[in-house]
């Protein structure tokens, strides 16, 4: 084995081996460990709380709803990756009332029509996740992942060199987005 390479062959390890390479990535306790992670458990920290209270162009808000609104992920998988944030600050989907979750709804609905003008993804991955355990990292807000994808968008780049190649800056993404979002819902034309 190379020293370069980063990969560990089980048949080299005492026992059976159980046909897995083991690529090693230490870097990652940092996320897991929760360095860095902002605090959420007040409302006057909670970036989502405090991002509709900033200029659009600043927290990168891409449009508002009645209940909820679009923001770009500072720390996105892909390119465009949105989130639909409630404005109120609650952590379970149970909790959202009727209008909340119609709001969330039809703004991701919107957030993968717009996107799909703009930078013609091949699918999306859509989610939530609900509790530390799930992966959410700011679980105290709930917050819906609208992640554009494209064939090939998966590699090895963020693991073996701690790099996430992003084509685009956030700003531009965001800029995009919003100028390309319907003043008003196309269903109700």
């Amino acid at each position: 084995m190379d020293d370069d390479d980063a990969r560990e062959r089980s048949a080299s390890f005492p026992g059976e081996p159980d046909g897995f390479e083991r690529l090693w990535t230490p870097h990652r306790m940092v996320y897991i460990q929760g360095e860095g992670k902002p605090d959420d458990d007040g409302e006057d920290t909670c970036p989502f709380c405090v991002a509709p209270g900033r200029d659009d162009a600043e927290a990168l808000i891409v449009a508002r709803g009645a209940a909820a609104y679009v923001v770009l992920n500072l720390f996105p998988y892909n390119t465009g990756h949105l989130l639909v944030c409630p404005y109120r600050h609650v952590s379970d989907y149970t909790e959202l009332t009727d209008a909340e979750v119609r709001d969330v709804a039809a703004l991701t609905q919107t957030a993968m029509r717009v996107t799909r003008d703009v930078s013609a993804p091949a699918g999306f991955n859509l989610g939530m996740n609900q509790g530390p355990v799930a992966g959410a990292g700011i679980a105290a807000h709930l917050h819906q992942h609208v992640v554009p994808r494209w064939a090939g968008d998966a590699n090895f780049l963020p693991i073996v060199a701690r790099t996430k190649a992003l084509p685009e800056l956030l700003a531009d993404t965001r800029a995009r987005l919003a100028a390309a979002w319907p003043t008003s819902d196309p269903k109700d034309s």
